[in-house]
């Protein structure tokens, strides 16, 4: 019985110094999108840039070695249109550019190994589908003469997005500097629209996205 007691008291202290331990912390950088997948006219779609920010929260399992991060993050990505120009009659050229934007909730819970100043990450994904905008520009001879963004249905897409994330970085104090590599493993269509992709079938395009991340973490100051 005594052992049976010691051995608790053992577990939840253990328990307490790792919560104790644990921190909350804040991540934020850029997106770096495109999609993947059996795609028609692969080149007509070219890299984003876009952005992500949210919450941490590390949960030490062994000492600082490994530890458990769950993250709730806003994410933008998406694609870029290859870029279209049209003659114009009286002389010049009409260029038109183009971006379409998905913006996430995004709950990635991951596996850190710390050897070092230098970590591991990997994991599953969540992601919630918030919104969708797509962003026209148009210049005339180089000088920009129109911007538009036009909110999308997203009757057409699924709501929820699973996946995995895997990453790697390098800490010094509170900060952190990483690099994550987000895939997709399921489609984020639920069938062809040809109010997105004029006709092309995308039932199997899935997003795929690198960011560069920079975390701080409010535990590391204790």
């Amino acid at each position: 019985m005594k052992k049976l007691i010691l051995s608790f008291v053992i577990a939840l202290t253990s328990f307490a110094a790792a919560q104790a331990q644990s921190g909350l912390g804040i991540r934020g950088g850029a997106n770096f999108s495109n999609l993947s997948g059996d795609l028609k006219e692969e080149s007509r779609y070219e890299n984003k840039v876009g952005f992500h920010g949210g919450l941490t929260y590390n949960i030490p399992v062994v000492g600082d070695f490994f530890s458990v991060q769950p993250e709730l993050l806003y994410s933008n990505k998406g694609f870029k249109y290859q870029d279209s120009e049209i003659p114009l009659p009286l002389g010049g050229t009409l260029r038109r550019e183009g971006n379409m934007n998905y913006n996430y909730l995004e709950l990635p819970v991951l596996a850190r190994i710390k050897a070092g100043p230098i970590y591991f990450e990997a994991g599953p994904q969540a992601s919630y589908l918030l919104s969708v905008n797509n962003n026209i520009k148009e210049y005339m001879n180089g000088e920009r003469t129109s911007s538009a963004t036009t909110e999308m249905d997203k009757s057409d897409l699924k709501d929820f997005e699973f996946g995995y994330a895997a990453g790697i970085g390098i800490t010094s104090g509170m900060l952190s500097l990483g690099v994550r590599y987000n895939g997709s493993v399921t489609d984020f269509m639920d069938k062809s629209s040809s109010d997105y992709f004029e006709d092309e079938n995308f039932t199997d395009a899935r997003h795929s996205t690198i960011l560069l991340t920079l975390g701080l973490n409010f535990s590391a100051s204790r």
